[in-house]
């Protein structure tokens, strides 16, 4: 059972997020209140915590950022939405290992495209050590590549959990605190966004374009 649970990491993982989201979906469509903004808004209110943590398997600082927002205005509470947060962020890395530790033919075949990303992360992992396990989630493009690159090597897998659990805890402490601190500016902000997202659109394309445009290049190296 534990063999067949390790070999097919990826598919129950997919499994698990996708049923976590129809169950979100669900809850979304019957939210017993009118409007679509409306009825995010109390789902968030009432399934935050499920939220984040579906949102943290998936790495996004969206979830973290709403959560932080959200433990401003009360509605969460910011320890144990740091604790959920890093959770979430570990199982997400785990995963990503264990496709890598155990499905070496199926990454092999599948991700071919992304071998230079795979050579890339292999020479960080090489130089800096267990440290790129730390920085890698806030590494755009390889997110996702560096777990599964360390789940292809001999790298230790308790080691791995150990250093993954205490990093996923830091990405969560250091992106929801900031946002739960200054969270009336950017409530401020977010409401100039909507007014202005014409002016703002174009730099966020801008900004997200120049970070895909370096690691494409560095990958190429």
């Amino acid at each position: 059972m534990k063999n067949y649970i390790l070999k097919n990491t990826g598919k129950l993982g997919f499994i698990f997020i996708a049923s976590m989201f129809l169950y979100l979906s669900y809850n979304l469509y019957i939210a017993p209140v009118d409007g679509f903004t409306e009825k995010f808004i109390y789902l968030i209110k009432t399934y935050g915590y499920v939220m984040l943590f579906a949102w943290s398997v998936l790495e996004g600082e969206t979830g973290l950022v709403m959560a932080g927002l959200l433990s401003h205005t009360g509605d969460m509470n910011l320890y144990l939405s740091i604790f959920i947060a890093g959770l979430g962020g570990f199982v997400g890395d785990q995963i990503y290992f264990y496709i890598g530790r155990f499905n070496k033919q199926y990454v092999t075949k599948k991700l071919k495209k992304q071998r230079r990303k795979f050579a890339f992360a292999h020479l960080l992992l090489k130089r800096f050590g267990w440290p790129i396990i730390f920085v890698q989630r806030y590494m755009y493009g390889l997110r996702t590549i560096i777990p599964i690159s360390i789940g292809l090597t001999r790298y230790d897998a308790k080691t791995f959990a150990f250093i993954n659990l205490i990093s996923a805890w830091v990405w969560g402490a250091i992106t929801i605190v900031p946002v739960w601190y200054f969270g009336e500016e950017i409530l401020i902000i977010i409401n100039t966004i909507k007014e202005h997202w014409y002016f703002v659109l174009p730099f966020i394309l801008i900004i997200g374009s120049s970070i895909y445009i370096y690691f494409h290049k560095q990958t190429k190296k």
